[in-house]
């Protein structure tokens, strides 16, 4: 039987967690907690039991050597505790059932988890909450398709493991001849937290300063409810990472078209508290491990997410 807890106790982190009975299924095996968003997704329910693994996920050995790497604390509960956004498919998402974490991401999470000798503990949460809540230690690690960049870096520390760039998309046929370099006055999505957010902002005093009126910056909290606004017409334009997009395209059913190119590439990185001795080492450890071993492409590979691939990790990896 699922426990509805309290709410967090910061307004940022204001939402009811549901923690699933923790069942040892295998090293890796995922366990949701997860937020209010869950009841939002494919109708989910008020209690429940155990969240079953993601459909993709691995099978992977633990590497002793690795776990001894880990902090005490993370190791003897068995469990590693993963901040993720499930609003970001095909990254990370909830899956059909409406309870089960899936994606590319969820089983790269497990993988990384197994390696590692534990369970991978997913906590559903608001994508611009993860970073404070892996620095305040409620999260150990945090896995949600977050691009390094130099700011985040000054607070968390990041083991690279994917890369990806921004892409636009408009509705399909592009009716109103949307062009992502001259966006002025036209109503364009965006998901809260991303640094898309920071792209558009820019592009929009650009606007101003010719002269032209400002971007009309439609900012959601999840990037699902972005994809329902563009196939429903209340914006007319999207940006995202680019895998994201693209997935949007398949499933709209073609009903939203990628629009420009592809720009700004950057790495994904798992975040890891600064202050977390030798977790960076052991997370950077079990995810070469996964490239090495052919495990990470093969995760890359099932979600038609392989032209992202990366062959090194590396931690705070420089970034243009």
């Amino acid at each position: 039987m699922a426990t509805i807890h309290a709410p967090r106790g910061t307004e940022a982190e204001d939402h009811h967690m549901i923690s699933s009975t923790h069942h040892r299924l295998a090293a890796g095996a995922v366990i949701l907690s997860a937020g209010l968003t869950l009841a939002a997704c494919g109708g989910g329910t008020e209690g429940g039991g155990e969240a079953e693994a993601s459909p993709s996920a691995p099978a992977v050995e633990a590497d002793p050597a690795l776990q001894e790497l880990l902090p005490e604390g993370v190791a003897e509960d068995g469990a590693l505790t993963i901040g993720m956004n499930l609003e970001y498919p095909p990254n990370e998402f909830v899956g059909e059932d409406g309870s089960t974490p899936d994606g590319w991401a969820v089983a790269f999470a497990q993988a990384v988890a197994g390696r590692l000798g534990l369970e991978a503990d997913i906590r559903n949460a608001g994508f611009d909450t993860i970073i404070p809540s892996v620095q305040s230690g409620e999260y150990e690690i945090g896995i949600s398709s977050f691009t390094i960049n130099e700011e985040r870096m000054e607070v968390v520390d990041f083991v690279s493991y994917y890369t990806a760039g921004t892409s636009w998309a408009a509705a399909a046929g592009n009716p109103e001849g949307v062009d992502p370099e001259n966006a002025c006055g036209l109503a364009v999505g965006v998901q809260q937290g991303t640094v898309q957010v920071e792209d558009l902002e820019a592009r929009s005093q650009e606007c101003t300063d010719a002269g032209q009126p400002a971007i009309d910056i439609r900012v959601r909290g999840a990037q699902t409810e972005v994809n329902t606004d563009l196939v429903a017409g209340n914006i007319v334009a999207m940006l995202a990472d680019s895998p994201i997009v693209g997935y949007a395209v398949v499933q709209t059913n073609n009903q939203v078209e990628l629009i420009g190119e592809t720009y700004d590439a950057a790495p994904y990185g798992v975040v890891v508290g600064q202050d977390s001795e030798g977790l960076d080492e052991a997370v950077q450890g079990a995810v070469q491990s996964l490239m090495d071993d052919g495990t990470y492409t093969a995760i890359l590979e099932e979600w038609g997410v392989q032209d992202g691939a990366i062959e090194t990790a590396e931690i705070n990896p420089t970034v243009g």
